[in-house]
């Protein structure tokens, strides 16, 4: 039936965006850089949507020209954001979904939403039945319960109504795995019995079941995300989801649901360490994806609670990931009215040039296999007494080693341990961080991989025992905390913690540790070098991961470099200081050697923004190659390169690095 005019034109105030010829929104795999927007309403606002104007959106969008925007739908608090039908609403004074709609569809910008998934106060307000029991039986005053009715009864019609009201692109899905905790309700102990036959749910570690009760519960959850995500695919082909932090570090599983992107945010001090760590494991999931940086430094509970980063320590963090081919987004909050002060806007649309100079070259990227740091799903599911991360220090095993090794200027990878069967046999030398439990399917999978010629450098007092065999050491006792001071090249390093004594029995001891910072005397075994099979395998007996993760320390910096040269030179090195990141790739056929400064990154809380990175240069690059390249350019700029070739190596100088720098070779 054909509309009147006042049909027509009520039509057209409402949803002008399915009826303008609008361009073509790109999917999310095809995006690279964005902006998300959030603001938790809640009750008490009093000014939502108030001073939103079509000419400030038209304004960013022009200014910035980001490839997709994620705006508010529903925060943690419950309420949603928009004029809803299906639940309750914050004051809104302007909707605020409308106008963002509006915009972005006339310039083809995807929108998406910020919209919390397990964390939902109101819901556990308005039915204390749908929450999360806690261990002494309580209701949660956070977390719905994935064994619950929430997300048929709230969740679903939520994203139904305002996909169908507002034509959204995607949602980007907050409060989840990190959200989650173990359900003690009596459904769920019921069900827990009938599964396992355990009558009393289970506590704390050590408990009969406890193991078996926190994947009872990381069951759950992975049945609720792919519910809500199978039935909102169904309700509208082509909407894209992620549920934040799935399928990174937090989930250090095979991507099984079917998410269309992965993306998490990361915030708090170090922000760089965190990025590098999480942009190399999700690079290996073959998803589409994108990491968050927060544009300002929060500190809960403090009088000066948030202070925005300028645009250089934004694009300093920028660079980690998009080194690691991943996408980039930046998250802020506008004013409670929804304001976005044109000051923002410029940082924004300055750290967009720095990205957009960089897609070509960055954009959906390969890695070229140097070094595999191992990410064991097994010891942190095992022993780190959550169902998901963030782990903290139990993931410092990872995280330290990896910073060390960047720290060297050796390029490096994160091998989910689901992945590692894949890959192994890619890389020339595997890491073992001191993880607690690898288990002996790892083990098993690690020494076929030296037998057939890899190098292997394994760490921790755990793996002594675990791959003791083939690291040609007899073990003396059991481990134990203790003082251990290894001899940098300058100063002791300090390796306090468990470690692991060891008799050589075929292996040769190539490092030694002190009980006191006195090397005259005592000394023990710190680490050992075997051949076995084709290859070769260095064992450290003691923390090594965790504890360069709590002090980055120069002197076990130095200690890790000369434990990798007994296995191994990678293709590219890099004569400069240790905050110069190397990473190396390949794309449409050339590779690249990216040059990464990291001098003056944030790391401590009274020192929140960085507004000035020095230049670091000149630098000396040399690049292992079986002829010398037809082509050499240093990116972003296109600015030719004449390097020297001889004996297998190019050498070439690069004058200065600012913070992010491309040596582009055609071979």
């Amino acid at each position: 039936m054909a509309l009147t005019r006042r049909q027509l034109l009520a039509v057209v105030a409402v949803r002008p965006w399915r009826l303008a010829a609008a361009p073509a929104r790109r999917p999310r795999k095809d995006c690279y850089f964005g902006l998300h927007f959030d603001l938790h309403p809640s009750e008490g606002d009093r000014d939502l949507g108030r001073e939103i104007t079509e000419e400030m959106i038209e304004r960013f969008l022009l200014r910035v020209r980001p490839d997709f925007v994620q705006y508010d739908c529903k925060g943690h608090a419950g309420f949603l954001g928009y004029p809803s039908q299906v639940s309750r609403s914050a004051p809104i004074v302007q909707d605020s979904l409308a106008l963002w709609r509006r915009v972005t569809a006339r310039h083809g910008v995807p929108l998406y939403i910020h919209f919390s998934g397990v964390w939902d106060s109101l819901a556990v307000r308005e039915h204390p039945e749908w929450a999360r029991r806690r261990p002494d039986g309580r209701p949660d005053d956070r977390q719905t319960s994935t064994f619950g009715p929430y997300v048929d009864a709230r969740m679903i019609p939520q994203l139904k109504e305002a996909i169908e009201k507002y034509d959204l692109d995607g949602a980007w899905v907050d409060g989840e795995c990190w959200a989650t905790h173990p359900d003690y309700g009596k459904a769920v102990a019921k069900a827990f019995r009938q599964a396992t036959g355990i009558r009393k749910l289970p506590r704390k570690p050590g408990e009969r079941g406890w193991l078996e009760f926190l994947e009872f519960n990381r069951a759950q959850f992975r049945r609720y995300v792919r519910h809500y995500v199978d039935a909102i695919h169904a309700f509208r082909p082509g909407f894209q989801i992620a549920s934040n932090w799935l399928y990174s570090t937090f989930v250090p599983e095979r991507p099984e649901i079917p998410v269309d992107f992965i993306s998490g945010d990361y915030l708090g001090n170090a922000c760089i360490s965190a990025a590098r760590l999480e942009a190399r494991y999700i690079s290996q999931t073959g998803k589409p994806w994108d990491l968050m940086a927060w544009g300002f430094q929060y500190r809960q509970g403090q009088p000066v609670a948030v202070v925005h980063k300028p645009a250089v320590q934004l694009c300093q963090e920028a660079a980690v990931v998009l080194a690691q081919g991943g996408a980039f987004q930046i998250y802020y909050q506008p004013t409670r009215a929804g304001w976005i002060d044109d000051r923002h806007v410029e940082v924004m649309a300055r750290v967009a040039r720095f990205c957009r100079e960089r897609q070509p070259l960055c954009h959906r990227s390969e890695t070229v296999p140097q070094i595999g740091v191992l990410f064991s799903t097994r010891s942190l599911y095992n022993k780190a007494d959550r169902l998901f991360g963030g782990w903290g220090k139990a993931a410092n095993p990872a995280r330290g080693l990896l910073d060390a090794l960047i720290e060297n200027q050796l390029p490096a990878d994160v091998i989910p341990e689901w992945k590692l069967e894949e890959v192994a046999a890619q890389y020339p030398l595997l890491v073992v961080p001191d993880w607690p439990d690898v288990g002996e399917a790892v083990r098993d999978r690690l020494r076929d991989y030296v037998a057939r010629g890899g190098r292997l450098l394994v760490a921790g007092a755990e793996n002594a025992a675990l791959f003791g065999t083939e690291l040609g050491v007899r073990l003396k006792g059991k481990p134990s905390e203790q003082p251990a001071w290894v001899p940098g090249d300058e100063v002791f390093a300090n390796f306090y913690g468990l470690w692991q004594e060891v008799e050589p029995e075929g292996a040769e001891a190539i490092e030694t540790r002190y009980p006191t910072y006195d090397g005259r005397k005592d000394a023990r075994c710190a680490a050992t070098w075997v051949r076995l099979g084709s290859g070769q395998i260095v064992g450290f007996y003691g923390p090594l991961g965790s504890v360069f993760a709590l002090t980055h320390a120069p002197a076990a910096r130095e200690v890790v470099r000369r434990l990798v040269r007994h296995l191994f030179t990678p293709m590219v090195t890099v004569d400069g200081p240790p905050t110069i990141e190397v990473v190396l790739r390949r794309k449409d056929g050339r590779l690249l050697v990216h040059l990464l400064n990291a001098t003056a990154m944030q790391v401590a809380a009274d020192y929140a923004a960085v507004d000035f990175i020095p230049p670091v240069g000149p630098l000396r690059l040399s690049l292992k190659l079986a002829r010398a390249p037809r082509s050499a350019r240093l990116e972003p700029g296109s600015i030719p390169l004449a390097g020297d070739w001889s004996g297998g190596w190019w050498s070439v100088e690069i004058p200065r690095l600012e913070i992010h720098s491309i040596v582009a070779i055609e071979e």
